[in-house]
């Protein structure tokens, strides 16, 4: 019987997903917001690596992926290094953005960058965000 909340299906499949790609069992988070306050890209982010991890408790799969935030996720482990559960966010967030590169959703088009852009841009920060953002 699947979980429900507010009268809506819980997606497991998704939470199932992530666990197995990350490794990370993403029920270790209690919420405490250490995550959001150590990360250097929070600003940045539509929502907080905590709000992340909450949606993602509840399956909501779409919100997640909508937010600029796994797309953010510098992978610098400041979160992993603070977390008091030793929750591995940056693997979890991985995992989401792997999901979403399956499905053929690529977060930057190689062809729609401007050809001043790439002259000014440094070649490996090119291939590192075409490996990261491209399926």
């Amino acid at each position: 019987m699947p979980i429900m909340i507010k009268g809506r299906a819980v997606n497991q499949e998704f939470i199932r997903k992530i666990k197995e790609i990350s490794g990370e069992d993403i029920y270790k988070c209690m919420q405490c917001g250490t995550c959001a306050a150590a990360c250097p890209m929070r600003d940045m982010m539509e929502i907080s690596p905590t709000r992340a991890i909450h949606l993602i408790h509840f399956g909501l799969m779409n919100q997640v992926k909508a937010s600029n935030t796994v797309w953010l996720c510098a992978s610098c482990h400041t979160c992993e290094s603070r977390c008091p559960r030793g929750l591995d966010l940056p693997k979890v967030m991985e995992a989401i953005r792997l999901l979403t590169l399956r499905e053929n959703e690529d977060y930057v088009v190689p062809f729609e960058i401007k050809k001043e852009e790439i002259r000014d841009l440094p070649p490996i920060a090119m291939v590192a965000a075409f490996r990261k953002h491209t399926a």
